[in-house]
């Protein structure tokens, strides 16, 4: 037991037994953990049968970054949010963007130590306005999120997650419990191509999509187009309709260009997305019905900025992931008076 001394080793919050095994009950995967083992993520383990994480404020990559490049668009604009990241991953991306840390299981134990009320500290330090759970996937930091948001909401911070989306209700439920504020989720495509490519059930997402917006989560959702994985028009369509449907025309769609990384820059090559294509697809979505469809990872173009959807007065200038012109009155469009919804401005 003596590995239990180290601070990153922490009693699992939610686990079962199961026969002579531990199931995991942080993400949809639901691990069954034989002793000794790891699950699917490899940074939980079994230890003398009780569940534990090994990566509690094991913090691969720490940046102070503009809340714009979650990308959170309606959510305080032109604020800052130190964001942390740990290792690896639940879903198989071959083209994860981040593979230098969500790839690399056996860098566990190695990053920098941070402790929640270190996090808080670093946040006063560099004046910024909230939290955000990144880089990697922020389920795996579960624990440690929980012990953040509670202290930053203390102090009066806000809390955010850019996540794939796959952790189970329970674990949702009780994020948002501890003060998460609002989510990027990223929608990877179709039933089909999540499936194959993530080795996960896109329902799950959705599902949480949903709990998250009825639980009054600030929610918007990113979709890295990928040529030939979910470029195509059906699924794209299909996800902009889901959008509308199922959370509402105000939903903030981002749709990102997509350049060739880890295995899709090697043997699975697949070149990076046209600027043209991402143009389409904003077409798509508004076409399906949503107000608010943005182009990303194309610095300057015209399409990072908000627009009123009933006048098509520029509301919002961003350049880069700095905003440069800001033209919303009491939530408000000034030329047309449309409600615009905008959360802390």
């Amino acid at each position: 037991m003596r590995e239990l001394k180290n601070p990153r080793i922490k009693k699992a919050l939610l686990q079962e037994k199961t026969g002579g095994k531990v199931r995991c009950l942080t993400c949809e995967r639901q691990c069954q953990i034989a002793e000794g083992k790891l699950g699917f993520c490899q940074t939980r383990k079994n230890i003398e049968g009780k569940l534990y994480t090994l990566v509690y404020g094991d913090i691969s990559s720490w940046s102070v970054n503009p809340i714009e490049k979650k990308p959170l668009f309606h959510f305080w604009p032109g604020s800052l949010a130190l964001t942390v990241g740990t290792w690896s991953c639940n879903f198989t991306c071959p083209w994860c963007q981040n593979h230098d840390i969500s790839k690399r299981p056996e860098m566990l134990g190695k990053g920098q130590w941070i402790s929640p009320k270190d996090f808080i500290q670093l946040m006063k330090r560099y004046k910024c306005q909230g939290t955000s759970i990144s880089f990697n996937e922020p389920t795996l930091l579960f624990e440690y999120s929980l012990d953040v948001f509670a202290l930053a909401k203390k102090e009066g911070y806000f809390n955010t997650l850019v996540t794939n989306g796959y952790m189970t209700t329970q674990a949702l439920k009780i994020l948002i419990e501890r003060g998460l504020d609002a989510m990027n989720i990223d929608i990877k495509g179709d039933k089909d191509a999540v499936s194959r490519y993530c080795q996960a059930n896109i329902e799950k997402v959705w599902r949480n999509a949903r709990l998250a917006k009825q639980n009054k989560v600030w929610l918007e959702l990113t979709t890295l187009v990928i040529p030939g994985v979910n470029d195509d028009e059906k699924c794209l369509k299909g996800i902009a309709r889901r959008i509308k449907n199922e959370l509402g025309e105000n939903t903030p769609w981002h749709v990102t260009r997509y350049y060739p990384a880890y295995k899709f820059a090697s043997e699975l090559y697949v070149p990076a997305t046209s600027a043209r294509a991402l143009e389409k697809v904003r077409e798509i979505g508004r076409e399906e019905g949503l107000n608010y469809v943005y182009v990303g990872n194309l610095p300057g173009h015209p399409f990072e900025n908000t627009y009123c959807p009933n006048c098509q007065q520029l509301l919002i200038k961003r350049d880069g992931f700095s905003v440069s012109r800001y033209n919303i009155k009491d939530n408000k469009c000034p030329k047309c008076g449309k409600k615009i919804p905008i959360i802390g401005h």
